[in-house]
């Protein structure tokens, strides 16, 4: 199940969030608007959602919400985005990985 929201997930939508790989939630940021998606099984996924609702591809970025090790991970093919300067899977620039990370424990500050 895909969720997508301005406000922290609730217990009952993190589980929903955990039916597709049970200890790790796959999440979409758009880190101007604060909107994350979440849940997806592929990340374009919520690139698209966010997409058509009207956020800006620069401002989107992908990652995960590992619920075992409470980490956030940077790590995305829609990352790859060199004329954003990010050549790689992984989020590169530092200020964007901060807030991501930032943005990312705020919605899921129930379990991390």
């Amino acid at each position: 199940m895909i969720i997508t929201k301005s406000e922290p997930f609730t217990p009952d939508e993190i589980e929903k969030l955990k039916e597709v790989f049970d200890v790790y939630i796959k999440t979409v940021i758009d880190v101007q608007k604060r909107i994350c998606t979440a849940g997806m099984d592929r990340h374009f996924e919520g690139e698209k959602i966010l997409l058509e609702q009207g956020s800006k591809q620069s401002s989107i970025w992908g990652g995960g919400v590992d619920l075992e090790t409470k980490s956030v991970d940077f790590n995305s093919f829609i990352n790859i985005r060199p004329n954003d300067n990010n050549t790689s899977n992984e989020i590169q620039d530092a200020e964007i990985r901060k807030v991501y990370e930032e943005i990312t424990r705020f919605f899921f500050k129930e379990v991390l």
